[in-house]
This record gives C-alpha cells, sequence and structure tokens, in this order.
C-alpha cells in the first residue's frame, strides 16, 4: 500500500519533454529543495484518478506520509497528516496551494510549524526522492544473556549537554567519573546521547559527525579507565534532535557499534512511531536491533525507549531488552519526577535481574530541585531497582551532590541481588511508605513526604511484611536506631530510608 501511494502520480500523468503535466493545476510532482530539518518535506506528489485527488507527503523524518480527508478545490489542496508524536492531536491540518509556478506548504506536526515552497519536478526526480521502506523480521524470542544482572549505573549525556556533546566533553567525563570515584561506587557506563551521529558513507555504514572524530579511539580511551561506552540510536530514519537513525541500516549499525567497542545502546522510538504504530511492529522493531546485537557476539546491554508502550515490560527482555524505558522524558524539577517515579515506574512484576524498569535518568546535580528532593529522587530510584543514570557535568559536582550519588548503602538497596522492585506498602494523603525485601532477609523501608509541610510518619512490622522489628537501621545516615524508633519527621518533598530487620 505505502509503496504504490508513493509512486501514485506516475501512472497517472502523461509525460511532455520530461515534465509532469498535470490534468489539474495541482496534481503532479513538487520538489522542495531547501527543507527545514524538521520534518523535512523533500517532495509533494498530487493526481486526481477517477474523480477523487489522492497525494502523498514525502518527509525525512516519517518517509511516505498519505494525505488524509483530503480536498482539491480552487488551486488549493487541504488534508491531514497523521500526528503520531502528539497524541492529543493525532493528525495535524495542511494546505498546498500554488503560489504563482510553485507550491506553498503550510502546515504543523508535532513540535513545529512548517512552511516550504515548491517547484514543479519530473518522474525521474520523483523516482530519486520516493522513500525506500524497509520491511520488519518476524517476531521471535531471545534467550537472556547473562548482563545487567543488577540494574545499570553510569552518566549519560542528554540531560545536561543534549546535541551539543562532543568527543572532547565525553573524555572530560570518562576522567571525573574516576577522579571523584563515582566510577568507584559502580557508575561504569559513559553514555552518549543523541547528536553524535554523521552520515552514512558510499557502503552505507552509519559515521559519527565532526565533533566525534574517531569512535573506536574514543572507546578506547573510556575502556583504559575501566569503564564502558553507550551509544544511542533509533529504529526511525531520524533521531529525536534530527541526525542519522537505524532505518533500514540496523544489522550494519549494530555491526558498526560493535566494532568500535560499544557496551550500551539506547534505542529511542523518535520518528520510528510513525512506521510503528502498533503493539506488534513496535516488538519486531525492537527485536530485529536486539537479534543484530546479539548476531555481532559483542556483549551490548540494550535499553528500549519507546516511552513504555504496549507494557513493554511484559515483553522488553524476549526482545533482547535489558532495561526498558516506562516514561516520557524526565525534567529537572520535583512534580515531574515524583509523577514519573511514583506513579509511571512500570510493574514490578516486569524486574528483575537481568531486565528492569526505567524511568530515566538521573536530574540530581542539575540545581533544578532542592536537596530533600533530590534526596527523594535518589531513594525512589534505588526503591525502584532503577538504573542510575547521572545526567549533570561530572566536573561541576558538588560535595553534597557527591555525597548523595555515592552513598554505598543507598546504592547497595539499588544493587540489591533479588533484584525486587520495591512498591507502595501504604499511602495516607500526601505520604507513602514504600518496601523491597533484600537479599539478606531485610526490607527497605522509604518514607516520602510528598506535601509541602513537614510531615510525622510513622512505621511498623506490618509496614516491612514483618511480625515484629528487631533492628531499625537509617540507610541515609549510616546509623543504627533502636528498634523502638518508628517515628520520623520526614521534610517537605523529603525521605527517609530505612533498613528493617525482624521476624
Amino acid at each position: 500500500m505505502l509503496r504504490g501511494l508513493m509512486m501514485l502520480c506516475l501512472g497517472t500523468m502523461v509525460m511532455a519533454a520530461g515534465q509532469v503535466q498535470a490534468a489539474t493545476p495541482l496534481d503532479g510532482v513538487w520538489l522542495f529543495d531547501k527543507a527545514p530539518s524538521y520534518p523535512g518535506v523533500t517532495m509533494v506528489q498530487l493526481t486526481g484518478q477517477g474523480g477523487k485527488s489522492r497525494g502523498v507527503v514525502t518527509t525525512a523524518w516519517y518517509g511516505a506520509m498519505e494525505m488524509r480527508n483530503l480536498v482539491v478545490k480552487d488551486g488549493k489542496a487541504t488534508f491531514e497528516l497523521r500526528n503520531l508524536n502528539d497524541k492529543a492531536h493525532a493528525t495535524r491540518q495542511w494546505t498546498a496551494a500554488l503560489d504563482g509556478k510553485d507550491l506553498k506548504l503550510v502546515g504543523d506536526i508535532w513540535y513545529a510549524h512548517a512552511e516550504q515552497t515548491g517547484r514543479r519536478g519530473t518522474a525521474r526526480d520523483a523516482k530519486a526522492r520516493t522513500f525506500k521502506p524497509a520491511s520488519l523480521p518476524p517476531l521471535g524470542t531471545l534467550a537472556p544473556d547473562g548482563q545487567a544482572r543488577t540494574p545499570p549505573m553510569g552518566w549519560s549525556s542528554w540531560n545536561k549537554f543534549a546535541e551539543t556533546i562532543d568527543d572532547k566533553t565525553v573524555r572530560a567525563m570518562a576522567d571525573a567519573l574516576v577522579a571523584t570515584g563515582l566510577r568507584d561506587a559502580g557508575y561504569v557506563y559513559v553514555n552518549i546521547d543523541d547528536g553524535w551521529q554523521g552520515a552514512r558513507g558510499p557502503d552505507g555504514a552509519l559515521r559519527p559527525n565532526a565533533k566525534f572524530p574517531d569512535m573506536k579511539a574514543l572507546a578506547d580511551y573510556v575502556h583504559a579507565r575501566g569503564l564502558k561506552l553507550g551509544v544511542y540510536s533509533a529504529p526511525g530514519p531520524r533521531t529525536c534532535a534530527g541526525y542519522e537513525g537505524s532505518y533500514g541500516h540496523v544489522r550494519q549499525d549494530a555491526r558498526t557499534f560493535a566494532a568500535w567497542g560499544v557496551d550500551y545502546l539506547k534505542y529511542d522510538l523518535c520518528s520510528g512511531e510513525w512506521f510503528y504504530d502498533d503493539a506488534d511492529k513496535v516488538q519486531r522493531a525492537y527485536y530485529e536491533m536486539g537479534a543484530a546485537l546479539r548476531a555481532t557476539g559483542r556483549p551490548i546491554v540494550y535499553s528500549l525507549c519507546e516511552y513504555g508502550r504496549f507494557e513493554v515490560g511484559a515483553w522488553g527482555r524476549e526482545v533482547g531488552g535489558h532495561l526498558w524505558r516506562t516514561t516520557g522524558d524526565i525534567t529537572d524539577d520535583y512534580p515531574t519526577m515524583a509523577r514519573i517515579g511514583f506513579d509511571k515506574n512500570g510493574k514490578p512484576e516486569h524486574a528483575g535481574p537481568g531486565g528492569w524498569n526505567d524511568p530515566d535518568m538521573l536530574e540530581i546535580g542539575n540545581g533544578g530541585m532542592s536537596h530533600d528532593a533530590y534526596v527523594t529522587h535518589m531513594t525512589l530510584w534505588a526503591m525502584s531497582a532503577a538504573p542510575l543514570m547521572m545526567g549533570h557535568d561530572l566536573r561541576q559536582t558538588r560535595p553534597e551532590v557527591l555525597k548523595l550519588l555515592t552513598n554505598r548503602e543507598v546504592i547497595a538497596v539499588d544493587q540489591d541481588a533479588l533484584g525486587v522492585q520495591g512498591r507502595a506498602a501504604r499511602r495516607e494523603g500526601a505520604t507513602e511508605v514504600w518496601k523491597k525485601p533484600l537479599a539478606d532477609g531485610s526490607v527497605a523501608l522509604a518514607l516520602f513526604n510528598r506535601g509541602d509541610a513537614p510531615a510525622t510518619i510513622a512505621v511498623s512490622a506490618a509496614d516491612a511484611g514483618l511480625a515484629s522489628l528487631e533492628g531499625v537501621r537509617d540507610v541515609w545516615a549510616g546509623a543504627d536506631l533502636s528498634a523502638s524508633t518508628t517515628s520520623f519527621v520526614v521534610p517537605p518533598q523529603g525521605a527517609v530510608l530505612l533498613k528493617a530487620r525482624g521476624r
């Protein structure tokens, strides 16, 4: 169907001297030579067939997009395009109108307003710009490979640097992980998020852009410091920042990553939302890369980033995933962090050794929240057995931030070998008590105050699923408390983390 739509005009137009001759003023091939990066319209094709108009908009991000509810009248086409990135506006209105000899295209999609002017083209032009769709393999099942027995820990570039990341900064982050002691606390992944990709060579192999002159040398630099390197890609033609995705080159990209020495891949749906719009296609798209990574023979941790759609935790392991995002992007503010961590942290039964619910990266150190809110952030992620991926400039880690991030007892709760994701034992107003069984037989208890005033929270053996309490430890303070200490004042937006023993 898609291939037919992309070529529809070629069978209904009459050629004269190499130029497409339109049956109506709008019919034909229209070329857009100076397309903005998003959505990157390169061509419009319109035709009247059997008294009904049909059309296709070809974009760099989404390939060929069929015009919906198309109406052509008085030299103007009005139509809708599917807009899956913005669920609140599943379609958006567009117009294409004659402007002298040109075609003026105007519309909105996702975050962008597009206005482009195109010229008439030929059938040869249309053939050259026609989007070539890629097919997906049948869905398979990949066996566990023994990686990610505990939630991955490290650093990722996006929250602080976005697409401005470069080789020099990545090397500096690797050095800072070592110098600050963060590596020795368990943070070993150095992950380059979006923004490293360049163009594909004549052989189809993906090259990094000028900011990353030698990815193999960068991987060697990171490995020499006892760390691991991660990169980012997407199953669609474009990444979220508009760089080259893996669409149509999945196996080739997996081999490229392995040859560079990559240890971690984050695979972000982005423009793939347009192509992979139901559970079956999304699962097959992620299975395709999972199988390709396994085929390289190199152990690569596989991070699925499709925002928690189609209950990804239920099938993430089967497509080769070791962690899977449960939400949209985190931002450095308490309401967003709390909404994600408390309410969108995935089903606990999906998490365990080898596969983890991922509520997104840590914002600790970026400065948008209070100290108490950051305590909640770290506590909540540790109780959730969440991956701990820092996102600040490690060179500017303040002492109080370093203390939060390197508390060995808190990290131990997150990294506990039992691999249980904690959950709320009870909720009362703005307060919550969470429990997380640990491998040594003790139980982690977290007391959260989501309100704007201090709150006194009492805990009992029942909160921990125990008959009686025999010992309580304040994990953040590293201090043993009397078993009779069961009431705690928790600051607004703050948390207390305990380790309880009993029978």
